[in-house]
């Protein structure tokens, strides 16, 4: 946990979930610029916070918890992480939890909104579904503010905003960090978000697969293609074994969730992500192809919503990305939740790339890892709860 000082007042914040050896804080150099900016720098005025402020992708509620005193403020994020790490700031910080209005990207934007602030996504697709669902509660008088890294915008970033709300420049950098300024230009077409994207899939997805058509939202990991990762692991899934329930952790689209209901329509399965766009994709993707299959779908932290013991099969392609670090550390919280999930003799089945050496880590939750295919970027590893 650190204290982030700002014009409002000091807060101690952390991300979520909490672990005391996470050196990684809850903001960045860019969060720190566009607070400073808003209470006023370099001689500006500070930007007058009234009306209704909207906070698009505020990563772990840095943002929100500091300006919570100027409610309404609404927060609107597709990390469900993100979320609870808000929730836990706010009350750490001692802010009524009604101060801040939280929503997912899923969820019906706010109708009108006076100050508009976006953290800009790692994701473009994101970017601009968000501005696209945003456009009609913006007005003439909206002060419009992005804030980033300077390597995370990038020209065409600045034309996302140009061609979405108006004209838009950048500040200085700052400590590695950048604004962005969007004069709203009422006069532009407001036109549906092209979110999601429905495609088929190529042949090298196998015969069950190949010809389907998944869905994607904007902002899910490789939204426009199925990775190449996704694809080796379709190829050499577990087949002939006897499960009741599967559970796709880290279920991005669904893809590998839908191809064990299609391979044997009596499983369940249980679809789970931290993105709320992610989910929805995988449930669209599932209903598309199995409509009579039986399945849920689970918006939350890894498997924490399930009992011990309670599944035959976890499917997994982690990801090695928090953000900007590179990072095994939800990696290493999926695996041992697989683990306690698992029933005796239930088995984990995991894709990754194969310099990030996840068998070690396997091999020490489980007490065995086998390598069950791979090529010179991918491996498949299968670990099996003994007991």
């Amino acid at each position: 946990m650190n204290r982030l000082t700002t014009s409002w007042g000091a807060f101690e914040l952390a991300r979520f979930p909490e672990d005391p050896r996470d050196t990684l804080r809850a903001w960045d150099a860019a969060d720190e610029y566009l607070l400073r900016h808003l209470h006023g720098i370099d001689g500006a005025a500070p930007v007058a916070l009234t009306g209704s402020v909207a906070v698009v992708g505020d990563r772990w509620g840095a943002l929100v918890t500091s300006l919570a005193g100027h409610h309404p403020v609404v927060q609107i994020t597709d990390s469900y992480l993100g979320q609870q790490a808000t929730r836990a700031n706010l009350a750490r910080s001692g802010i009524d939890a009604g101060a801040v209005r939280l929503l997912s990207v899923r969820d019906t934007p706010p109708e009108r909104v006076d100050v508009l602030l976006v953290r800009v996504p790692k994701s473009l697709a994101l970017l601009e579904d968000q501005l696209h669902r945003l456009a009609p509660a913006v007005h003439a008088d909206t002060v419009v503010v992005g804030a980033g890294m300077v390597s995370e915008i990038h020209t065409s970033t600045l034309k996302l905003f140009e061609r979405i709300l108006g004209p838009t420049r950048t500040s200085l950098a700052a400590k590695k960090a950048r604004l962005i300024f969007c004069t709203p230009d009422v006069g532009l077409p407001r036109v549906p978000s092209p979110w999601p994207l429905r495609y088929e899939l190529p042949p090298d997805t196998g015969a069950a697969l190949a010809g389907r058509t998944v869905t994607n939202h904007a902002g899910i990991f490789c939204a426009e293609r199925l990775d190449i990762g996704t694809r080796f692991f379709l190829r050499h899934l577990p087949t002939g074994r006897a499960a009741e329930h599967v559970v796709d952790l880290g279920c991005g689209n669904g893809v590998v969730g839908t191809a064990a209901a299609l391979a044997d329509p009596d499983v369940r399965v249980t679809f789970t992500d931290e993105s709320f766009s992610a989910v929805a994709s995988a449930e669209a993707t599932f209903r598309d192809n199995v409509p009579a299959g039986k399945a849920e779908f689970v918006v939350g932290d890894g498997l924490s919503a399930l009992a011990d013991g309670s599944a035959d099969l976890v499917l997994n392609n982690p990801p090695f990305h928090s953000h900007r670090a590179t990072t095994d550390t939800t990696a290493r919280r999926m695996f041992a939740d697989a683990r306690r999930v698992l029933r005796p003799g239930g088995e984990l089945w995991v894709v990754g790339n194969r310099h990030l050496g996840y068998h070690v880590r396997l091999r020490r939750l489980f007490g065995n890892c086998d390598v069950v295919a791979g090529d010179p970027k991918f491996v498949v590893m299968r670990a099996v709860r003994s007991r």
